[in-house]
This record gives C-alpha cells, structure tokens and sequence, in this order.
C-alpha cells in the first residue's frame, strides 16, 4: 500500500528560537560518503552545494542541468503527487559548482534515464522519488556518517549560511529562490566579519593623553 500522499509534502520549518543548524563541509562529505545508493550520494551533495529544496531536488529533469554553463536551472518542485512551479513562482538559475557537475556527470553515465526529459533523481522506472522514503534514508546516512541528526531541509540551510558569506544578499536570495530578502537576511548572523571585533575597538579606544600636557595642566 502506498504511503499517505500527504507525507512527500515538504514540511515547513518549525519556528524555533532563531538559530538555523547547518552542517560543515566535512560534514557534507561524511554524508556522502554514507550514502546508501550513488543517486542519493549525489542528490545530498546537490542539495548541499544548490540550496534547493527537496521537492525541486525530485522534479530535476537534465535539460535543466547546463554543464557548458555551470548553472542549474530551477524550473518545477515536486511534492503530493502534483508538480508546481518553484516556492516562488518563478524559474531560477543556480550555480553548478564543479564537485556536483562531476557528480551528475557520472550519474548520467546510467543505462538509462538519461534523456533531455528524464528525471535526473528517478524512483522506480523512471519515474518521481518518493520523498518521505527518501527522508527516511537520509536519517539512515547521517546515523551512518556519525554526524548530527539534522533534517534533510537543513542541507538548504547549509547553502545559506556558506554562501553569504561568499556572495552579496541579493545572489544569494536569487539562487535560493527567496520571495522576500528578509528571509535571506537571516544567514547575515552566519556570515563571519573577522573585522568587526576590531571596529569596535576602535569606536571605545580613549585617546591617550601625554604626560607632559598633565603636568602643564598642574
């Protein structure tokens, strides 16, 4: 029997007290190598080097995936047996960092479902992944990686938090597809800004007042 249709659904973040948890790169990469199948080995790399989102990561076709241009075009999400336009409602265009242009290469090498409309993640015969199974073998690869048991939708996050401090807010609210650039603004507070400490050392500093003025004063 097949599981509630409401399960592939991709969960809104719960409200906590602020903080996003994310992972390291090395972290990323112990996840990897944890996978239990090379298709989803790639798809956490991808999540983690895209920022997009599980339903967008499912309905990934290759035509969207530029080699020549280092770009992932993001065109539909999937989630509830329906495919939609992005969160956004708009297509986006996302950089295709060599490491996962590698990665989807060598899974393009398949026998098949490798056609310009084929899904680049496929479940069985081709056809969409089911995502409350892929979630579940997530858990399985994190407990295996020894790493933190974060959700799937905190390799998102991880993008995030990388990549503002790489970038200017208003690329990174594009690649993530953010309606609202205060939803990006919320990874500033990941960002390091190594000068800021010294900034304010500077707007406290008490000018030191000589000796000799001292004793003229007297």
């Amino acid at each position: 029997m097949r599981d509630n249709p409401a399960a592939d659904v991709e969960k809104l973040p719960q409200p906590r007290s602020g903080d996003i948890e994310v992972y390291s790169p090395e972290e990323v990469w112990a996840l990897v190598r944890a996978a239990g199948s090379e298709q989803d080995a790639v798809i956490y790399l991808t999540a983690a080097f895209t920022g997009l989102r599980r339903g967008e990561l499912v309905a990934l076709r290759w035509r969207d995936v530029d080699f020549a241009g280092s770009t992932i075009r993001v065109r539909a999400s999937y989630a509830g047996d329906a495919v939609t336009t992005p969160k956004s409602g708009k297509v986006r265009s996302v950089p295709l960092a060599p490491e996962v242009a590698s990665a989807l290469a060598k899974l393009a090498d398949r026998d098949r479902w490798t056609g310009d409309d084929d899904l680049v993640f496929v479940g069985v015969l081709g056809s969409y992944l089911d995502g409350s199974a892929l979630r579940r073998r997530f858990d399985v690869a994190v407990k295996e990686a020894g790493i933190r048991p974060l959700r799937f939708h905190d390799l998102r996050h991880t993008f995030g938090t990388r990549m503002i401090a790489k970038a200017d807010i208003r690329r990174v609210q594009e690649w993530m597809g953010h309606a609202d650039v205060q939803t990006t603004m919320k990874y500033l507070h990941y960002a390091p800004r190594p000068d800021d400490a010294r900034l304010v050392a500077e707007a406290f500093r008490v000018r030191e007042v000589s000796v000799s003025s001292q004793e003229h004063r007297t």
